[in-house]
């Protein structure tokens, strides 16, 4: 029992190390204030390696993704393959023409389907999460959505 302990507390000590940030909140008196960083940080798991790998692996909500992803060379060809036969070749429903990016960028007879620099709110992506869209054929997988989230995100750029 004292080894675990020993060995619980010595891991938690290397992971503070190695992640460079000191236990500032351990060693801060309960009565300081906490500081603004503090005050909106998350509370820290019991589980220490996860705590390490979330606070280093997450991106904040509000950055674009790492990776850069292109239109012709990413976005359109899951475009080709799964939603222009409707939206383009044999008809275009609802007004919606996705063959080239100029009549994506103009949307639908409702109005926008993309709004850049915002995927949750652009409603191709939110059709395609509801699995509405596609209307026939496979629905998207996963990460075929997740590259046309990150090019919204990132501005949706004709790249």
């Amino acid at each position: 029992m004292k080894r675990t302990l020993l060995t619980g507390l010595f891991l938690f000590a290397f992971a503070m190390t190695a992640c460079g940030r000191a236990s500032q909140a351990a060693t801060q008196p309960a009565t300081t204030a906490p500081t603004e960083s503090q005050a909106t940080a998350l509370p820290v798991p019991t589980d220490t390696a996860v705590a390490v790998l979330h606070t280093e692996t997450a991106l904040p909500p509000t950055e674009a993704p790492a990776v850069s992803v292109s239109f012709a060379n990413d976005v359109m060809p899951i475009l080709q393959t799964s939603c222009v036969e409707c939206h383009g070749v044999r008809q275009i429903k609802e007004g919606l023409d996705l063959q080239t990016y100029e009549s994506l960028m103009a949307g639908s007879f409702n109005g926008p389907v993309i709004i850049p620099g915002n995927g949750g709110e652009s409603l191709l992506v939110q059709l395609v999460i509801q699995g509405e869209m596609p209307n026939r054929g496979p629905k998207l997988t996963v990460e075929q959505i997740q590259i046309i989230t990150d090019w919204i995100n990132a501005g949706a750029l004709n790249n």
